[in-house]
């Protein structure tokens, strides 16, 4: 199913700026421009934000929605023929990194083309934008993980077809959820600028390569000019989760990437001030309260959004939490892809997250009660 534009009055125009975003980008930019240790901190945290997660972002969505418009495949069409693939294609899709898979699985059960046990799965497997953070960091946990959430969503689908008879299906099918931006603007094409020299550097990072410049530019001028590009096509968006498939793909690949590098440049921030301002030891903190970790992690689960998902991937990388309640806040949360799934399927989208709960408990208490040294 094809996701449509909203009808013009009920979106937010490009250009037109949001008053709080434009307050919250006015922060973070008086913070990188702020004298001595706080603005070194906090430009330092914005580069690695950008070069070790964006670049990353980027390059994964512009494959994605390039493949996407080359070979014009309706997935949830496919979906709908193929009644035994439906729940591990669904699962598929939703570890896909992002919200795109679980929004098409979603938007193809508001059409009746696959069944709820699909919904379930594609929830149960995403970990939203948290994913790119994991990838870029920690790809080892990734892969580890993603299979882990991809094989429990599968088993939880099945499991809800196999019991469940109930029906959440919205009366009238389709819902129009994402804005259609129009013609790429040249800051689209400034950020995918900035963005090529920064997945070089990203990728140099991983393969342990210290990198200070590209083609002469050092690494800290396309890295700051891309995350205030960043800043400045959030404040003027109006995507709130995804964008529109009629869009061109560099275009959903700025929107997008500039709307999750947000959250993560806050999470970077919140952590590391905490850190290097508030005198806290998160590591120590959370280990005075490590039984119930994995329960608060998979309750964070049920907030819609990327922000939270992201601090708690966050906390694992820097060793504040442990593996086990990194994977219950995956299987449990639903990243972006729960406004649109709300709008498109309201009881679907809120059934589907109280299922992956049980899921999510299971496998994280598990890991934490046989296994836990895993992967921390």
């Amino acid at each position: 199913m094809a996701l449509t534009a909203l009808a013009p009055n009920a979106v937010r125009r490009p250009g037109r700026m949001d008053p709080r975003r434009l307050a919250l980008v006015g922060l973070i930019v008086a913070l990188a421009l702020a004298p001595g240790d706080l603005g070194a901190l906090t430009r330092g945290l914005m580069q690695d934000a950008f070069v070790q997660v964006s670049a990353f972002v980027a390059a994964t969505l512009l494959l994605f929605y390039g493949l996407e418009r080359l070979f014009r495949f309706d997935l949830g069409q496919a979906m709908g023929q193929s009644r035994m693939l439906q729940v591990p294609f669904a699962a598929l899709l939703g570890a896909t990194p992002g919200c795109g898979g679980a929004v098409v699985v979603v938007a193809a059960y508001a059409s009746g083309k696959v069944s709820f046990g699909a919904v379930v799965a594609t929830l149960t497997a995403t970990m939203g934008d948290a994913a790119f953070l994991l990838i870029a960091t920690r790809p080892d946990v990734a892969l580890v993980l993603l299979p882990m959430q991809f094989a429990t969503g599968i088993l939880t689908g099945w499991l809800v077809d196999r019991f469940l008879t109930v029906d959440y299906r919205p009366a009238q099918g389709g819902c129009e959820v994402a804005p259609l931006i129009g013609a790429t603007r040249p800051r689209h094409y400034l950020y995918l600028a900035a963005l090529i020299p920064g997945l070089i550097v990203g990728a140099a990072q991983i393969g342990g390569i210290e990198v200070t410049q590209v083609l002469g530019i050092p690494v800290a001028a396309f890295a700051l000019t891309g995350i205030f590009t960043g800043l400045a096509i959030w404040t003027v968006s109006p995507v709130k989760a995804m964008t529109n498939p009629a869009d061109a793909p560099v275009t959903r690949m700025a929107e997008e990437t500039a709307f999750i590098s947000i959250w993560v440049v806050i999470a970077y921030l919140a952590y590391d001030y905490a850190a290097a301002y508030g005198g806290f030891d998160l590591k120590a903190m959370f280990q005075t309260i490590a039984p119930a970790l994995p329960l608060i992690a998979a309750a964070i689960g049920f907030i819609p959004g990327c922000g939270p998902q992201v601090l708690v991937a966050t906390l694992f990388v820097n060793g504040a939490i442990p593996f086990s309640a990194l994977a219950a806040n995956a299987i449990s949360n639903d990243g972006d892809a729960l406004f649109p799934a709300i709008a498109l399927a309201p009881r679907a989208a809120i059934m589907a997250t109280v299922f992956s709960t049980v899921p999510a408990l299971t496998v994280a208490y598990a890991l934490y009660l046989f296994a836990p040294g895993f992967l921390n």
